[in-house]
């Protein structure tokens, strides 16, 4: 049986990846990760702007679904004032649109914690009302977006992407039905916390993300990621789980197909 894994947070459409970088077209690369296995990708969305590529990509390349949001690096470009929703309206009817988000809190960028907060909860409640799961970006914040959390019921949940926290705080996202993505952090044997915490939590918590061309694995540094990489980040996590990698390529799969209501 082929073992196939999907990549839940891959920023496919930057530019990183376009012919003239050096990669070859989107869909030979996407036939060259088909080849090693990844069946299926998610493309955040990172801004408004960014929103019609991402879902340009999609309809073009089989296998691919997208979302809709504006990541907490891209507010001062465009403008704390503006609404989310009446601008995530056309997508959201899109059947390819399949989460809100990357959204989310960084602690570590020069944009006022409250302005991010103000964004954060307009995504918050594009996600009750539309009733699609949510993709959370948070950086030394995870209190804050916690709280915030738990004043929302979303119907979905969704998924911390990148997570990098405590066991504690893991266990505090999986009891409010958030999934933790697991990328190149893991792949580096500095990050004792995180890999800990992988190895400790259910498989049925976690789901894979490259979050390519960022976040290179081990033996990748001072390279652009790849989608091609989540291999590398799915045979570690099979190591400190001391598992199958055929068991984690399904499980992982299966989480992210039920987290974005895939088929």
């Amino acid at each position: 049986m082929k073992i196939e894994f999907f990549d839940s947070h891959c920023h496919f459409d930057f530019e990183d990846f376009n012919p003239e970088a050096g990669a070859g077209t989107r869909l030979a690369q996407w036939q060259e990760c088909n080849a090693r296995g990844v069946a299926g990708l998610l493309v955040p969305g990172v801004e408004p702007a960014q929103w019609s590529a991402a879902k340009a990509l999609a309809a073009d390349i089989p296998k691919l679904v997208y979302s809709v949001g504006l990541h907490p690096w891209w507010i001062k470009s465009n403008g704390a004032s503006e609404a989310i929703a009446p601008q995530a309206a056309d997508f959201l009817s899109d059947s390819r649109c399949v989460a809100i988000g990357e959204c989310g809190l960084d602690a570590k960028i020069d944009c006022s914690m409250s302005v991010q907060l103000a964004i954060f909860e307009q995504h918050l409640q594009l996600a009750a009302e539309s009733s699609k799961p949510l993709i959370i970006h948070v950086r030394s914040a995870h209190n804050e977006l916690l709280r915030c959390l738990k004043r929302y019921k979303l119907p979905k949940g969704g998924v911390v992407h990148g997570f990098s926290g405590s066991l504690q705080q893991a266990q505090d996202y999986w009891a409010m039905g958030f999934y933790l993505g697991i990328g190149g952090t893991i792949t580096y044997e500095r990050a004792k916390k995180t890999r800990h915490t992988v190895a400790a939590m259910p498989l049925e918590a976690l789901v894979l993300e490259t979050d390519a061309p960022d976040m290179p694995p081990f033996g990748f540094q001072g390279q652009a990621n790849h989608p091609r990489n989540l291999i590398c980040v799915a045979q570690v996590l099979a190591e400190l789980r001391n598992e199958p990698l055929e068991l984690i390529a399904a499980q992982t799969s299966l989480n992210s197909q039920k987290l974005f209501g895939l088929k």
